[in-house]
C-alpha cells in the first residue's frame, strides 16, 4: 500500500465507526472470558461428578458383597434352626412313644 493510501485510510474510518468496532471487540473479549470461565466451571463439575460416580460404584460393590454375605448367613441360620426343630420334634416323638 502506498504512503498516500495509508494517510487516506484513517480519514475513511469515521470516529463513531471506530468506537463501535472498539466496543464490539471489548464485548467479544468479555464473551470469550465468560465462555472460558463457564468451560472451566463445567470441567470442574464434570470432574466432581466423575469422583462421585466412582465413590457410588465403590459403595455399591461393598453393599453387594455385604448382601451376598448376609444371604449366606441367613441360609446358615435357617439350616441350624431346622436341625434344632427336627431334634426337638424327635425328642417330642420319643417322649410320646414312651
Amino acid at each position: 500500500m502506498s504512503a498516500k493510501a495509508m494517510e487516506e485510510l484513517p480519514a475513511q474510518v469515521p470516529g463513531e465507526d471506530f468506537q463501535a468496532l472498539e466496543e464490539k471487540i471489548y464485548r467479544t473479549i468479555e464473551l470469550y472470558k465468560a465462555a472460558k470461565e463457564a468451560r472451566a466451571n463445567a470441567e470442574r463439575d464434570a470432574e466432581r461428578l466423575r469422583e462421585q460416580i466412582e465413590q457410588r460404584e465403590e459403595e455399591n460393590q461393598a453393599l453387594r458383597r455385604e448382601l451376598v454375605q448376609l444371604r449366606k448367613d441367613r441360609e446358615d441360620i435357617r439350616g441350624r434352626v431346622e436341625r434344632m426343630l427336627n431334634q426337638m420334634e424327635s425328642m417330642a416323638q420319643e417322649q410320646a412313644a414312651s
